[in-house]
């Protein structure tokens, strides 16, 4: 009891806090979300995303040099094909965009892990991740056939050199779907790494606007997780668990790190968190306002991640907390 307990003794000098801190955020927790577009020295800011950019391929490898000299393992594309249709064909053709960049960033950088996400969403002419039923403009996506749609999207990325696939549509059975279709293409020993809890979330606004991916009509409700619910998302990690998830993924990050900390709790094996285009948009307004130092602010939020259970964190301040970091 005071006065025998003073905390604020260990507080009182900054290399007796540093010794004594108990979350650690390195540049090896981090993965840099990178967007590529068809084209030649394309470099289009994201109006909504500042410091963030649809890029060309070469401005991509580019990019992905960067990220492996600032210490940072990982990068996860995202792609925007030239045409969309109802059969995500550029999802899954061997020469879709993310296939093509995910070939040449491995050629030019061949140390840094390339996730892939494996979605439909960028690359159907509705918007939305998979098969609808003619006519029905709920946005209720057909769920077994849109399987072997992702199941082809996966292989095509690992035949492409992917190190990571993300499958993100939370589609029922997809885990499973992707763990068949690779083992049976010889890539038993590519790790999935699943969008296992992902909330239908107002938070990916902006992001839309970086992949181009709105829904043209209904939303996402009928399969991405409400915003409500806790326990759901372990039933949903559970599932992905025994379908061969190798990593697990919670998106958004910032409002769920209850989710991330029950998710961590409730397995052993890696969690990763996504700090969504929202939040990220969010601290980039406030900071060019001048109302929050951007810095402490992004340090902060990385650490809370850290300390709620996240293993790795998907963020677009990843570049910027890596040179923090030094």
């Amino acid at each position: 009891m005071f006065p025998t307990h003073r905390p604020r003794r260990l507080r009182q000098h900054p290399q007796l806090r540093r010794m004594v801190q108990e979350t650690l955020v390195t540049q090896a927790d981090l993965i840099y979300p990178l967007f590529a577009v068809p084209g030649d020295q394309v470099a289009k800011e994201v109006s909504s995303m500042p410091g963030v950019y649809q890029l060309s391929i070469d401005k991509i490898v580019e990019e992905a040099k960067e990220v492996y000299d600032l210490g940072i393992p990982a990068i996860i594309l995202f792609g925007i094909p030239d045409e969309k249709d109802t059969d995500a064909t550029g999802a899954w053709h061997d020469c879709g965009i993310v296939q093509k960049a995910t070939t040449a960033v491995k050629e030019a950088v061949p140390d840094l892990m390339v996730i892939v996400d494996t979605c439909l969403c960028e690359y159907t002419s509705h918007g939305h991740c998979g098969y609808l039923e003619v006519g029905d403009l709920s946005g209720r996506v057909l769920n077994d056939p849109t399987l072997e749609l992702l199941k082809k999207t996966a292989v095509a990325q690992a035949n492409a050199g992917a190190d990571i696939i993300a499958p993100s549509g939370m589609m029922d059975g997809f885990v499973q779907a992707i763990r068949a279709g690779l083992d049976e293409s010889g890539f038993e020993d590519l790790p999935i790494l699943s969008y296992a809890a992902k909330y239908a979330s107002a938070y990916y606004g902006p992001f839309r606007d970086a992949a181009e991916s709105a829904p043209q009509f209904g939303d996402r409700r009928t399969y991405q997780m409400d915003p409500a619910n806790g326990t759901e998302a372990l039933k949903e990690i559970e599932l992905d668990i025994a379908e061969g998830a190798d990593m697990l993924m919670v998106k958004p990050a910032l409002a769920y790190m209850d989710i991330i900390w029950r998710v961590k709790q409730a397995t052993n094996l890696p969690v990763a968190a996504y700090n969504v285009s929202g939040e990220y948009a969010m601290v980039k307004a406030a900071a060019l306002n001048g109302w929050i130092d951007e810095q402490k602010v992004v340090m902060e939020t990385m650490t809370s991640f850290k300390r709620s259970g996240a293993d790795l964190i998907l963020t677009y301040h990843a570049k910027d907390v890596a040179r923090w970091l030094g």
